[in-house]
């Protein structure tokens, strides 16, 4: 009997494991890859974060673990004397000032993680999913695992269960109520809902792959079986081909032109996810690494959960040859300044990802079912358009703080970029509480937010801090013998709660010196 099983060994989930063990209880977390930390390692997506991480806006552990990959590099890398600041950005990208090899995060994680798993305090279960659940009443019991790797079937028991799975896997097992895509402007009032609810209206999803560039050499792949497809596949809404330098700007949606390497003109494609950056280190003969994660490679023809095992193998692979077949473009027919065609010097890097193939472990998720909470977030509570102040909502029950705009990609009904202003935001305790289970707690972006508003509560640290608050509420539960939706609804539980976060270094409100900065 396990105090806490959590599904998914994402960061929602390690950071759950590390608050529900800090507190001493007894907790088991799978993995369906052999990595842990979700988007940081098995999706190969470096964190998103906002302007003010350094300083503030995320919990003391997502702290740590930012600290810790920087330590990792001082320790280990040589870096050059210009870079080695307290700011140091390994990759030196656009997108993160913390971007960093997949590999390293797994590392950090799994040490953070260590001494709970060296004293038995957490049970961890790679290359393991569940397959089904025992419900009773508002209650889950048990769990059926499986290892994917020796197919092996175990039953579980616990006490508190936290779905941190990419897409909610949990939801559909237990018989739970969930949303999918977007809900109707009627429903949630928001300015940029769709005028009708539409379940299949869902951001579509990136496999992403890693390679390098090796000016001097030739690392051509075999054309790829749907290049033929992809070289020619364009979306009504979409400027050129995907298979191309040209899109369309993710805010005003204009056509955008890139350069895959910086001209001092276009939007250079190489440094955006750019995880080794050759002037950051004292090494001469390592090429730069980047990660394949832009708007080319989206893919949004289908989806792979709440549809037929026939069809998820089709979108996987579909989402497989869109990612190589730009790659394949990239190396033969890609525009370069010279007036020359392709870089047959890129190279695929499959030991970064931790596979054969360049691919990442896992496709990255931009959106997953979502529970039906005791409270959805909605755009006006933190649209700058409705609340007055530099902050979105303050919510009474809040839980944690974090800011990102809301960026929604291409859904599979042809809605195109949705990118608009969110103010900085606190974190509902009411989101993270399904409405109809007691025991069962949302820990990765299946909260309860709607279609428009996971567009800013999905990136990094929000998920980290989610799922953090999770593992604290599951110890709380248990050592006071209440359920979650009473500590919501209990005054005086909820601001002993509060506290106990706020002692764990998880930040409740905007500090002073943020509105200062702003």
């Amino acid at each position: 009997m396990f105090d806490l099983i959590i599904f998914g060994g994402g960061l929602g989930g390690c950071a759950a494991a590390m608050s529900a063990c800090s507190k001493g209880l007894k907790v088991l977390m799978t993995e369906e890859t052999d990595w842990i930390g979700g988007q940081s390692t098995s999706q190969a997506v470096p964190p998103d974060e906002h302007p003010w991480i350094e300083d503030f806006g995320c919990t003391a552990k997502y702290r740590q673990y930012r600290h810790e990959i920087r330590a990792f590099y001082i320790k280990n890398m040589p870096i050059s004397a210009n870079a080695r600041t307290d700011g140091f950005n390994p990759g030196a990208a656009i997108v993160s000032n913390l971007s960093h090899d997949p590999r390293v995060s797994v590392h950090v994680l799994n040490e953070m993680l260590s001494p709970y798993m060296l004293t038995g305090g957490l049970t961890l279960l790679l290359e393991t999913a569940a397959v089904s659940v025992s419900r009773t009443g508002r209650e889950l019991h048990s769990a059926e695992l499986v290892s994917l790797r020796g197919g092996e079937h175990m039953t579980v028991e616990g006490r508190y269960f936290i779905d941190a799975t990419e897409t909610g896997d949990l939801l559909p097992l237990a018989s739970m109520e969930y949303v999918t895509g977007s809900e109707s402007r009627t429903e949630t009032g928001e300015a940029h809902a769709t005028e009708e609810a539409d379940p299949n209206n869902i951001q579509g999803f990136t496999h992403v792959l890693a390679f390098e560039y090796d000016e001097d050499g030739s690392h051509v792949i075999p054309k790829p079986e749907m290049y033929d497809f992809w070289k020619e596949y364009r979306p009504p809404y979409w400027p050129d081909q995907m298979l191309s330098l040209i899109g369309p700007h993710p805010v005003t949606l204009e056509r955008r032109e890139y350069a895959l390497f910086s001209d001092g003109s276009k939007f250079p494609l190489w440094n955006y996810r750019r995880v080794y950056a050759k002037d950051q280190y004292d090494i001469q003969d390592a090429n730069e690494i980047t990660l394949l994660n832009w708007p080319q490679n989206d893919y949004f023809v289908g989806n792979i959960y709440d549809v037929s095992l026939e069809d998820k193998r089709k979108h996987l692979h579909g989402a497989q040859q869109l990612s190589l077949s730009l790659f394949y473009w990239l190396q033969t027919e890609a525009p370069r300044p010279d007036g020359g065609k392709g870089y047959p010097g890129l190279k695929l890097r499959g030991d970064v990802v931790g596979t054969p193939t360049g691919f990442a472990k896992a496709p990255y998720i931009r959106e997953s079912r979502r529970i039906k909470a005791l409270y959805t977030i909605t755009e006006q509570d933190v649209s700058p358009e409705s609340q007055p102040s530099k902050s979105a909502l303050k919510y009474e029950d809040r839980v944690g703080v974090g800011s990102y705009s809301i960026d929604l990609h291409p859904s599979f009904t042809g809605v195109c970029y949705v990118d608009i202003p969110a103010l900085p935001y606190h974190i509902p305790l009411g989101a993270l509480i399904p409405r109809d289970m007691d025991n069962v707690l949302a820990g990765n972006k299946n909260i309860g937010t709607t279609h428009i508003t996971n567009g800013c509560y999905r990136l990094h640290p929000t998920e980290w801090n989610i799922g953090e608050v999770c593992g604290e509420l599951a110890a709380y539960c248990i050592r006071h013998g209440q359920r979650p939706a009473a500590v919501r609804e209990n005054e005086s539980s909820l601001r002993e709660f509060q506290q106990i976060l706020r002692e764990a270094g998880v930040q409740l409100e905007w500090p002073d010196a943020f509105y200062e900065k702003r």
